[in-house]
This record gives structure tokens, sequence and C-alpha cells, in this order.
């Protein structure tokens, strides 16, 4: 048992207060004030700032390593044909990555790694923990998504093969396609059990049956609404990842109970697709009610700057609350995992982050993170 005492915590789902947490077997076994607990090893938290750990929905750690730089060593896009939905970003996944230490010491604990968007439909992702060097051993869920893309990237990845796709309309094609072959699929297995296994199909399958959701990469408006038009047709459940441009659309994201993981917002513009990206979608996304996450997109934003990113939005007047809850239950709803994770209250895993300060104040420093009652960075 460990017992964190006299720190100003940040329940997140409640107002913060200061008082102590109680941790035993991996889980928050108490949270209030003045605990006194028999047995417990104590750790005095005075002056320091309590939080859940992060949680990046949308990331590419560990399938683009960090610190190698040559194409050839790159795990996160199968280039060689735009369907790919068999791959999985856990068969890449290297626990060695260097970033993945310093995403913990910027308080990031979970993340949902998914496959880069060269294809139109490019493999299934997966959440872990940062909890152990065997990857087997930091699955949450598997899958727990198929990405999807839609707009410039495949557009120039398979154009410069000369290649379909080559346009918006080619990607919406092969994704129609697709989903329909999987239907007939579903439908042969039905009648027949013994048709052979097509592992291709299958993870549609999952998709079509609601198993897992599509992650689909959209960053201009008319992207977003082709991959809702798309997910209506067959019926499946999406979310959409970057929404660069779903601020415009914001009313028809509410209408349709569309969530985001909006990001990275912190940078270069170095697409066209990027051209109207502004820290304004955060607060007009939170004023009409859309569930959402920030991303990094790591690497394009290294996970130990979470913080950062989502600090630096207060400077255009978005809401410190709505920001902290981007950045912990909200990405825990969107994931499913929000009964574990992104909060701290009883019962739920002692993913806990203790900071010297506010991690929105730009000296904060992760001193101490816990994941399932654990300790897996100090400072």
């Amino acid at each position: 048992m460990v017992l964190l005492k006299n720190g100003s915590i940040y329940p997140i789902t409640k107002k913060p207060f200061k008082g102590d947490i109680l941790i035993e077997d991996g889980v928050i076994k108490e949270i209030g004030e003045n605990l006194e607990v028999k047995g417990a090893e104590v750790i005095d938290v005075s002056g320091k700032y309590i939080f859940p750990g992060f949680i990046d929905a949308h990331s590419h750690i560990g399938v683009f390593e960090e610190g190698v730089g040559e194409f050839y060593y790159q795990d996160g896009n199968e280039y060689s044909d735009p369907l790919t939905p068999h791959v999985r970003a856990l068969d890449a996944f290297y626990p060695g990555d260097s970033a993945i230490k310093r995403a913990l010491s910027g308080g990031v604990t979970t993340v949902m790694v998914v496959p880069g968007s060269a294809n139109p439909i490019g493999g299934q992702g997966f959440i872990l923990k940062f909890k152990s060097d065997i990857v087997d051993e930091m699955i949450v869920r598997q899958p727990a998504g198929l990405k999807m893309a839609f707009g410039e990237n495949p557009k120039r990845v398979y154009g410069s093969k000369n290649k379909m796709p080559t346009t918006r309309l080619g990607v919406a094609a092969i994704i129609r396609e697709y989903f329909s072959k999987v239907k007939d699929y579903m439908k042969k297995r039905e009648e027949d059990p013994k048709t052979p296994i097509d592992f291709k199909l299958e993870a549609g399958v999952k998709v079509l049956k609601k198993e897992i959701p599509a992650r689909c990469h959209a960053h201009r408006a008319d992207d977003i609404v082709t991959a809702i038009r798309i997910a209506e047709e067959f019926n499946f459940d999406i979310v959409i990842e970057h929404a660069t441009e779903g601020y415009k659309i914001a009313k028809f994201l509410k209408q349709k109970k569309i969530p985001v993981v909006l990001g990275p917002l912190f940078g270069f513009r170095t697409k066209l697709e990027l051209t109207d990206l502004t820290y304004e979608a955060i607060n007009i996304i939170n004023e009409h009610g859309i569930l959402a996450a920030l991303m990094c997109d790591h690497p394009v934003i290294h996970l130990e700057h979470t913080n950062i990113q989502a600090a630096t939005a207060l400077r255009y007047g978005a809401k410190e609350e709505d920001l902290l809850k981007m950045l912990t239950i909200n990405p825990a709803k969107i994931l499913k995992i929000d009964n574990k994770v992104g909060s701290l209250e009883v019962g739920k895993d002692a993913d806990i982050v203790v900071w010297n300060t506010h991690p929105f104040d730009f000296k904060a420093k992760a001193e101490m993170v816990f994941i399932e009652g654990k300790i897996v960075y100090k400072d």
C-alpha cells in the first residue's frame, strides 16, 4: 500500500482539493482528506500537484521509432498496397523506443498506437500502457480500431506511383468497395462456416459488427463529411482523427454525435490541408459539446510535450477544465476505457502523476509516475 499525503489533487471529474490518495493492489483504494492507514508507505506530496496519467488517443510512438531516421527502419506504414486492414501496429511496436521514457516524463501513461495515414485502410491500432518492456504485457485492448485515411496523404502516396487512389473520389471508392466485400464475406461465412478465413476482410467484420470503430484520418471539412457519409452507408462507428477543420462544421459533428481526436495544433502548417489550422478550434469544439481529445500525433509533437501543447491553448482563450478533460477523461471515453482510467476515482487504476507544479506551467516536471500502483518513472 502507498499513501500519497497532502497533495493538490485534480480528480478531473470533481473539483480540485488538497488531500490524500491510497493505492492498493494497483487501484485507487481511497481518496479524501486526512487519511490514516496502518502499514501504508507514506509519501509526502505537500506542495505537489496530483493528476491522472495523461492519455493520447492517437499516437505512432514505437512504430515510428525515434533516433533512427532511415525510411526503411520505420514501420508505421505498409506502403505496398492501399488496402492493408490485416496489418497490426502491435506487431511493429518497439518497447525500446527512447521516446517512451520521455513520454512518461511528460505524464503520459496510456496511448492508442495506430498505423500511419498512407493508405485508405491502413491497419489495426491498439491501446497500451507504458508499464513493461514486453509489448504483450503493455496491452490494454487489441485491436482497438481500424485506421482509415481520407484526403491528401493516400492521394500523394499512390499518386506518386500512378496507382489508384490518386483522387479523393478514388479514396472513397476503394473504402466503399472494401466494405462491400466485407458484407459479402460475412454472408458467405454465415451460410457456409467452412468458407476460408480472409484476414483482410476479418478486420472489416469487426468494424461492421461494431466491435471496433474506424479511426478516420481527416483534416479538411469535406473529408470529415465523406468519412461520416461512408460510415452511415455501412452503419459502423467512427472517430475523426486530426479534425483540423472540424470547427468549421461543429454543428454537424454534434448533430451526428461524432467524437474527434483533435490535433496536433502546435507546429508548422506542412500541407494544404492544414492551412486553416487554429487553436481556436478547441473553444469551438468544446462550446458545441463535442466529445473531443487532444493528440500530439507523436512524433509530430513529442508526447513529452503533451502538457505544453495543451497549455498553449490557454493563450487563445481555451478553458483549463476543458483542456484537462481533453488529456484525461475524454480520450478515455473515446477509447471506451473510462471505467479504468482518465480520472482519480476509487476503484480506477492507480495511474497517477505527481507534478512539481501545475502541468500547464512551463516549468512543470513530472516527478513520479505510477501505473497501476507501481512507480514507472521518477525524476
